[in-house]
């Protein structure tokens, strides 16, 4: 039955494939003088929502053509350099020639060649946040710099959060299956001028995997009219060291064929300070020893990112797709200076430590995507059939030696070892997903089946002179083997002025994680139901109400649940933990949207047992260790303001606001297991300002202002933080080059100190990563850059959305 059961999850879900009739729309656009407007763009929306259903573009002569479409009602409207022709109803029954859509445009727009017009940089749409970037002096960083200053992200050392969640990283709708170290690591070597778009869903629907919580979906550049172009880019960061890189963009498209290959190599030296306190607590409840210690890091790393996406169309209604990534960081290096003054309860001066380490790295990230598009005569009906491999491997050395000294500096003793690691990660996915109109609705089903392997070691030794002597104690094998069966089932109709959305998705996971020199095994087998809910009432065109629901899982990765010790020192370090457990998480939502203007959201989610990242001082050993737990209970519930709009036809503002509180309740292991909650009530604000600096759109400038008050971090309270940005974007010789200058951290208040006091616990640290600094960027494009998209660089994001 164990192994029947994913073919029957697959199997319940195949659709069943009906036919059904479409109609044509004609016309034609002209301006307020009657004269025809070559080039627009024409769309066709829904009802409830204005969500876009269909679109073209009209020809050299102003006319247009929409066919295969359902029967339904209908608004359609003309689109021309971020003008628009008024919302017009159409009821559908039959082909119909509608005449003339009007565009007051103004001649003076008519007759410029190309057209610098700036696009809103945020959209707000139904299920998600889109940040369009190609236009935006943000593009000139990394495609990591452009998600930390996406609007309504927080940046969280290696990770990003919506609503103060873990976010997932997608790249084309394509989930990176990879730690949040390593989805770093491939996405600083992926240049900003590679993206179009980074869509923020904090909600995400069925047909996405149950595990991961909010997605942040990175969508590439593609060229919409046929022609080579290419362009060749550069950055120079001055931060504590300099650091630049240099990357090169081509794209190719023909009648059938869509290429853009990019590559980027991105050397630099980091460095980042840490100050770590710790007060040992004895047991009647008083300081004992105070330990106060001065980290500093440099980072040494020179990764290259190569990337191509493919695609070919057969014919109309037959498409492939060939993406892949190649990421590989050779001789990355770090070296650690640690001082620690040891003192007694009365505040002496006790001993001193002092402890330095080298950890050398090589690792290779390869990933590669094959898609197959089908489109049946059925008008609205796709299939689509996705293959996907990743295969990582890294190896690891570190050699650590710590000095003790008495009062007056003389040598007490030494401790030094040495770590040998390595792991090999193969992943594997396969995914049908079908679309076809039924009884007025539209019907979204398919089955994914996903295979993760790992396999990872640590050899330790510790270091007597010359001599290396192999610890048992602290050496480890660890292997993951997980293999995911799923299925879903998702329906959308709309009617009048309602809207609905609703799915569910099937999962079976099958988990073995085995430590073979500590002979222990976690086994999870067990199949769940993901329902996901969403309904939209729009009585009036300037009102609309939305209520989503979804359930969600968490999964326990496989790093965590290896069960290795990783050392600071011999104090300080990071243990896997075997023995956690998957979580599931209900999330709901209310919103309220105003004019497409003002967007009110309050959301509450029920974590239930969280997988949370937890440290605990042993009071008695003078050690202090991270650890992932599960904790006993979580909750987290806010009010999200959001507010995006033209201020002036040369400012278009975007603001994030967020009234927030979130709780945990965790077995304190170091306290007796008492539990404890922690808690905090907190004010996340994001003010961003996009301006055009000349009449011609060529200089362009943002500025953009964040505020978080308070956040919880497992046992740790994050202290407050601020962070001004200022960037500017100059264009030149008719847009063949672009320059920018971007600063970052301009109050130094951006790092923010986190603080654990609670029972028998007092400790924290204030991490110092390299926040501050100034970026040049040059980018010069060659070929024939200026490809006449929409065929005068008009209403491009727009016209990339009727491409796909």
């Amino acid at each position: 039955m164990k192994h029947r059961l994913p073919l029957l999850i697959c199997l319940s879900f195949v659709p069943i494939i009906l036919f059904g009739q479409g109609f044509t729309i004609s016309g034609s656009v002209k301006d307020d003088t009657n004269a025809p407007i070559p080039f627009t763009n024409v769309y066709l929306l829904k009802v409830a929502d204005t969500v876009m259903v269909k679109g073209a573009s009209a020809d050299e002569n102003g006319f247009f053509s929409i066919e295969n479409i359902v029967p339904d009602i209908y608004f359609i409207r003309a689109s021309y350099i971020g003008k628009f022709s008024n919302l017009t109803p159409l009821d559908i029954t039959k082909n119909l020639n509608i005449g003339s859509l009007i565009i007051e445009v103004g001649a003076e727009l008519l007759d410029e060649v190309v057209v610098t017009a700036k696009q809103p940089t945020m959209e707000r749409k139904a299920d998600r946040l889109v940040f369009n970037v190609e236009n935006s002096v943000v593009s000139e960083g990394s495609s990591w710099q452009i998600l930390k200053n996406t609007p309504g992200v927080i940046s969280m050392q290696d990770g990003f959060l919506i609503r103060n969640q873990q976010a997932t990283i997608y790249l084309n709708d394509r989930k990176v299956q990879l730690s949040p170290s390593e989805v770093k690591d491939l996405l600083e070597g992926l240049s900003g001028g590679a993206i179009k778009s980074v869509e923020v869903i904090p909600n995400p629907p069925s047909r996405y995997d149950a595990e991961g919580g909010p997605i942040l979906n990175i969508i590439t550049t593609r060229n919409v009219a046929a022609g080579y172009k290419g362009s060749a880019n550069g950055t120079f960061t001055q931060a504590v060291f300099p650091k630049y890189a240099l990357g090169t963009s081509h794209y190719f498209k023909s009648e059938k064929l869509n290429v853009f290959a990019n590559y980027t190599i991105n050397p630099k030296k980091e460095f980042k300070d840490d100050e770590y306190h710790i007060n040992f607590i004895d047991g009647n409840n008083t300081i004992f020893s105070r330990w106060d210690t001065d980290f500093n890091k440099v980072t040494r790393s020179a990764a290259q990112n190569a990337n191509v996406i493919l695609d070919y169309a057969f014919d109309d209604r037959n498409s492939v797709n060939v993406s892949s990534n190649l990421v590989f960081s050779p001789n990355k290096s770090f070296h650690n200076n640690l001082d620690t003054e040891i003192r007694n309860g009365q505040n002496q001066l006790d001993s001193t430590l002092t402890t330095t380490s080298r950890l050398d790295n090589d690792n290779t990230n390869i990933a590669v995507d094959l898609s197959y598009k089908h489109i049946p005569k059925k008008e609205g009906a796709s299939l689509t059939l996705n293959a996907h491999y990743t295969a990582f491997n890294e190896d690891q050395v570190q050699r650590v030696s710590s000095d003790y000294f008495n009062p007056s500096g003389d040598f007490i003793r030494n401790f030094s070892f040495f770590t040998d690691s390595r792991q090999i990660v193969d992943i594997v996915t396969g995914q049908l997903d079908y679309i076809t109109p039924l009884g007025g609705a539209t019907w979204e089903t398919g089955a994914k089946f996903s295979s993760i392997y790992s396999r990872s070691g640590i050899d330790f030794f510790n270091l007597q002179g010359s001599d290396q002597i192999f610890n048992p104690q602290f050496s480890d094998d660890f292997i993951y083997d997980e293999k995911v069966w799923a299925g879903y089932l998702s329906m959308v109709k709309n009617w009048e002025k309602w809207s609905l959305k609703a799915g569910v998705r099937g999962e079976y996971t099958d988990v073995v994680g085995e430590s073979l020199t500590q002979d222990t095994e976690n086994i999870q087998n067990f199949f769940t139901l993901f329902p996901s809910l969403y309904v939209l009432y729009a009585p009036a065109e300037d009102h609309s109400f939305a209520f989503d629901y979804s359930r969600k899982l968490q999964r326990p990765k496989y790093q965590d649940l290896n069960p290795f010790r990783y050392f600071v020192n011999e104090n300080d370090f990071f243990v896997g933990n075997p023995t956690l457990q998957p979580n599931f998480s209900h999330n709901f939502n209310f919103n309220y949207t105003f004019k497409g203007t003002y967007f009110f959201d309050v959301y509450y989610r029920d974590n239930g047992n969280y997988i949370s990242d937890l440290s605990f001082q042993d009071n008695q050993n003078l050690t202090l260790r991270q650890i992932r737990q599960n904790v006993s209970e979580s909750t987290s519930y806010g009010l999200d303001f959001t507010y995006s709009k033209s201020v002036t036809h040369f400012w278009y503002l975007y603001s994030y606001m967020s009234v927030f509180a979130e709780d945990e309740t965790f077995l304190a292991v170091e306290s007796n297991n008492q539990p404890y909650t922690n808690k905090v009530e907190g004010i996340y604000g994001s003010f961003n300002n996009y301006l055009t600096l000349s009449k011609d759109g060529t200089f362009t400038g943002e500025v953009a202002l964040t505020y978080l008050s308070r956040f919880l971090q497992g046992n740790y309270v994050l202290g407050p933080s601020t962070n001004l940005t200022l960037g500017l974007r100059k264009s030149l010789w008719e847009k063949r080059a672009v320059l920018s200058v971007a600063t970052e951290d301009l109050l130094g208040e951006a790092n923010a100190r986190l603080t654990s006091r609670y029972l028998n616990q007092d400790n924290g640290y204030f991490a110092q990563p390299e926040t501050r600094f100034v970026r040049f960027g040059f980018t010069y494009n060659f070929g024939n850059f200026r490809l006449e998209d929409n065929q005068r660089s008009i209403d491009k994001t727009e016209r990339d959305r009727l491409a796909k």
